[in-house]
């Protein structure tokens, strides 16, 4: 066995649950490791692609290596260290922790660095793409996954650039270096809708002449979850595309696999087939006795990446939302749920009953004003640190009164 963290999906998967589960202390391993690598990273860059900054591939160990270090079907793709800062992203905008932000931003200006350099323009298109990478660990034609500019690499991209955007802004540095990110941001691709009504994995239309559709790893979707690039609110048309993507890849997955499945579907907000996946992994051969994910051996992801799951059927936040039951299964019909975590720094208790929302109480750890949803009732709330508001909803829609004031 392998002693290493798998940074395609695996590690970044493990911390899904931390912040919204009101865990995100649990967060400050993830970032002394991306620390690290920050500086075996660079040496990388360096080597591989003459470029400044820091650049890891799809796995890392204790030494922190950086460097390419399996097949090149595996092996071949620079975006391990976006998807870390975006995961550590994930903990500032749960906890608005400036203290947190102002640690993490060199670890993202170094990384854009990297991008800057190593990003080429598309021979046919002009936009900007990483050549080489692959989709992780999906090929697109029979043994082959080198490609240029998968969409994952894009997905990531996108976020990277446009968090450290927000984060040199909300700490009043590094302006022109600000604008350069800008100007590539605009010059990524953007997502494509392919020719089976699905949301294209790769640069060209090759998904369903793939020779393994059903593949384990869903990447493409990262702009469903966990970003929040794809919304049914927001881009209906590519949501619609993620679905027909998630129908042709299947649900049947190894542990983690159904994981990421579950909350694909919770962010669709098709509670049902949520539920199912759900079931699916908690089944015997799937699901030990003690409850660890029977991945061979065992891999943790797939308990950690499940439980997030459950809490997206229950509570999302995104977009600048919280959402209430956006995934409620009939076979929950009443229930409650205490001490979960929305962005904003936002605690969130919800009691429902005969499958509606009953009340929920939103926390203010920090100043903000926020929107919230319940089936089509919306309402505009505005927080000021310690607040307490209940949430009701009646036949006039959603109704808060304000318990406490901070």
């Amino acid at each position: 066995m392998e002693s290493k963290w798998t940074l395609n999906i695996n590690a970044e998967m493990n911390y899904w649950l931390a912040d919204s589960g009101n865990l995100g202390e649990l967060i400050e391993p993830l970032l002394r490791m991306t620390e690290d690598l920050a500086i075996t990273g660079q040496r990388t860059a360096r080597n591989d692609w003459g470029a400044s900054g820091w650049v890891a591939y799809h796995n890392t160990d204790l030494f922190r290596q950086a460097t390419v270090n399996s097949a090149a079907l595996h092996g071949m793709w620079p975006m391990g260290g976006a998807w870390l800062l975006n995961t550590l992203w994930d903990h500032w905008d749960y906890s608005r922790d400036r203290d947190f932000l102002a640690r993490l931003y060199p670890l993202m200006t170094s990384s854009c660095l990297f991008y800057l350099d190593a990003l080429t323009p598309h021979p046919r298109t002009g936009e900007l793409v990483m050549n080489p990478s692959n989709s992780p660990e999906n090929s697109h034609h029979p043994g082959v996954s080198i490609c240029a500019g998968p969409a994952m690499d894009s997905q990531l991209l996108r976020d990277l650039f446009s968090r450290t955007i927000a984060a040199s802004n909300l700490l009043g540095k590094d302006a022109g270096l600000r604008a350069e990110i800008a100007a590539a941001l605009a010059k990524l691709p953007p997502d494509k809708i392919g020719k089976a009504g699905q949301l294209q994995e790769w640069f060209e239309d090759w998904d369903v002449e793939a020779p393994e559709i059903n593949h384990r790893h869903v990447s493409h979707l990262y702009a469903l979850y966990p970003s929040d690039q794809i919304s049914l609110q927001r881009t209906p048309a590519l949501a619609k595309a993620a679905q027909r993507s998630l129908e042709i890849r299947g649900d049947d997955a190894t542990g983690w696999g159904l994981a990421w499945r579950i909350n694909l579907w919770a962010r669709l907000e098709q509670r049902e087939r949520a539920y199912k996946v759900l079931k699916m992994l908690l089944q015997p051969g799937r699901t030990y006795p003690n409850m660890f994910d029977a991945h061979p051996p065992f891999q943790i992801d797939g308990n950690l990446g499940g439980a997030a799951g459950i809490g997206q059927m229950l509570v999302q936040s995104h977009s600048g939302m919280i959402h209430l039951l956006p995934a409620l299964p009939r076979l929950w019909p009443s229930g409650r749920a205490s001490g979960l975590r929305a962005r904003g720094n936002i605690g969130v208790d919800i009691v429902w009953s005969a499958g509606a929302l009953e009340e929920a109480v939103l926390t203010a750890g920090s100043d903000g004003d926020v929107r919230v949803r319940s089936g089509d009732a919306i309402l505009d709330v505005k927080l000021r640190k310690g607040d307490r508001v209940r949430l009701t909803r009646g036949p006039a829609g959603l109704r808060a009164t304000r318990l406490s004031r901070g």
